[in-house]
């Protein structure tokens, strides 16, 4: 049986996987999340920042079935319109996107919203407008986007994990090494790209991500 995907539990799960086809060791981004589901992923993020409009509604179209047939859940990063157009669980704004309250108007009540944070001003603003989750990070640099800010760190996340009352995601520079650290600071739910896109293989690296997760959990 598979889990119910609404607003609230969205960020039920432990991985937040992205894509990002120009760090996927020459794959597609179907070939990526192919693997990311067999491998028990239940979230998807489509992230593709330089692609044609046509492209990514093409790939959202072909990634929105996939989830559906694995009963996994699919965020569309930034753009509202094609998260509408593929019918998707989810979208996922930033700061300078357009702002989650306008956001709702377009999407309607079914479809979950998420927010990227860097400071605790952020994150109670995102909570004051009606954000379904929010993004913590960057903890750690990263260079998987252009102009991103400088990394929040532990002490942002701590915060978060110890004031926030909504689901949150740390991501930014997160790998199978460091990840422990992320999930002994309060964090449930991890958000990786590169760490699996790049991945010789991607099913291994998922299943090591999610035992150093596991024991971290235990002794935390």
């Amino acid at each position: 049986m598979t889990r119910p995907i609404t607003r609230r539990t969205i960020l039920d799960t432990d991985l937040y996987c992205l894509t990002a086809q120009r760090f996927s060791r020459g794959r597609s981004c179907i070939e990526v999340v192919r693997a990311m589901l067999d491998a028990g992923v239940t979230l998807v993020q489509y992230r593709e920042k330089t692609k044609s409009a046509r492209e990514k509604y093409k790939e959202c179209l072909a990634i929105r079935e996939m989830t559906r047939q694995a009963g996994a859940a699919f965020i569309v990063n930034d753009d509202v319109h094609i998260a509408m157009l593929v019918n998707a669980d989810g979208v996922h704004v930033g700061q300078d996107d357009l702002p989650v309250e306008s956001v709702r108007r377009l999407v309607g009540e079914d479809m979950a919203i998420g927010l990227s944070t860097h400071s605790p001003e952020q994150a109670r603003a995102a909570v004051a407008c009606g954000a379904d989750y929010i993004g913590v990070g960057p903890v750690f640099r990263t260079f998987t986007k252009e102009d991103v800010c400088e990394p929040v760190g532990f002490t942002y996340l701590e915060w978060v994990a110890a004031n926030v009352e909504i689901p949150f995601v740390a991501i930014g520079g997160i790998k199978e090494h460091n990840v422990a650290d992320i999930v002994r600071r309060g964090a449930r739910c991890v958000a990786m790209v590169t760490e699996i896109t790049q991945a010789e293989d991607i099913g291994a690296k998922i299943d090591a991500i999610r035992r150093a997760m596991a024991e971290a959990k235990e002794h935390s």
